[in-house]
């Protein structure tokens, strides 16, 4: 039974690393210029030479790519994070007001402080997120029952409202800000160049070491509270660092990509249908099939209506509420 279960693991990390494979060939090729995979191949392993085309591949699509599986990539894991943390299966970053948070944070850095480059309003996107996390568990653990799975979505929905009326609030009187923030705030992956690619990729990896190295803690706490703390876990722990690891790849995922919504929603269940509930493989099976969600939603929002495009944090959302509709339909939450 175990070598089975195994094997149908490798198996389905195997279909992951490929689709991940055809998503990247389909993003570099697939625009308003298609773009043959034989000259994608060519100029990624031997620049690009005098061709127009690999120009645009490697100026233009590779680092739209690459961010692309570092944001999909991010939001996955923490998605995956906070449903084990908080044992409710419609948390994601999103859901739970951490997204909105870090976005507060980009419009007060915008606004305020003159912030307009990553490099700096990544910091505030931190400082939101975090705000956010804190004040929507406090919420949910203030009263009788701790903060269950019910409180903690009635949380993040109130806090939500508030920083998005903070958020609207301060954008009616900064039109400047506006401006800047409007192409941001639709969520998507398209004008992004190398040096995001640079500064994204140490914040994710450090949220991602964060989350994995409680994997085991995880596990234990999705048997409940007590019966982690009976095979010596220690909860409080494992709580913290899975929350400030999914807290740090929100933060660094909205700073680089803006709110895209769903990924975190939907990519854990996908992914615990394909692999079962260990988080050792629950979470790097989250961090293959995230971003080639992200990608597809990228692609096929350039192919909707062309020659424009629709931002892939719509195409997300266009993807991610049937989603939701189809799992409050056949999940019972638990309260």
């Amino acid at each position: 039974m175990a070598a089975a279960v195994r094997s149908r693991r490798v198996l389905a990390t195997a279909a992951a690393v490929a689709a991940l494979a055809v998503a990247v060939v389909l993003s570099l090729a697939v625009g308003a210029r298609p773009i043959a995979p034989s000259v994608v191949f060519d100029a990624l392993l031997h620049g690009a030479g005098r061709s127009g085309e690999g120009d645009v591949v490697l100026e233009l699509r590779l680092p739209r790519t690459l961010i692309a599986v570092l944001v999909g990539a991010a939001l996955a894991v923490a998605g995956t994070a906070l449903q084990g943390i908080t044992r409710n299966p419609i948390a994601d970053p999103g859901i739970l007001g951490i997204s909105q948070g870090a976005s507060v944070g980009v419009v007060l850095a915008i606004a305020f402080a003159g912030v307009h480059t990553l490099s700096g309003y990544v910091w505030f996107a931190f400082a939101g997120a975090a705000a956010a996390s804190v004040a929507v568990y406090a919420i949910a653990s203030s009263g009788r029952g701790g903060a269950t799975p019910v409180k903690l979505a009635l949380g993040g929905a109130a806090i939500n409202a508030l920083l998005l009326s903070l958020t609207t609030g301060v954008l009616t009187t900064k039109a400047a800000a506006l401006d800047e923030f409007r192409f941001w705030q639709a969520g998507s992956v398209a004008g992004r160049d190398a040096v995001i690619v640079a500064q994204t990729w140490p914040f994710l990896l450090a949220g991602l070491a964060l989350v994995v190295a409680v994997a085991r803690g995880l596990d234990a706490l999705a048997l409940g509270e007590d019966v982690a703390k009976g095979l010596g876990q220690r909860v409080a722990l494992v709580r913290v660092a899975a929350g400030a690891g999914a807290t740090v790849l929100t933060g660094a995922a909205v700073a680089a990509a803006g709110p895209i919504a769903f990924v975190g929603l939907a990519v854990p269940h996908i992914v615990r249908a394909l692999v079962g509930a260990d988080h050792r493989w629950l979470l790097p099976m989250a961090a293959l099939v995230g971003p080639v969600m992200l990608l597809a939603a990228d692609v096929a929002g350039r192919i909707v209506f062309p020659p424009g495009e629709v931002p892939a944090g719509v195409m997300t959302a266009l993807i991610g509420v049937p989603f939701l509709v189809a799992l409050v339909r056949r999940k019972a939450v638990p309260a």
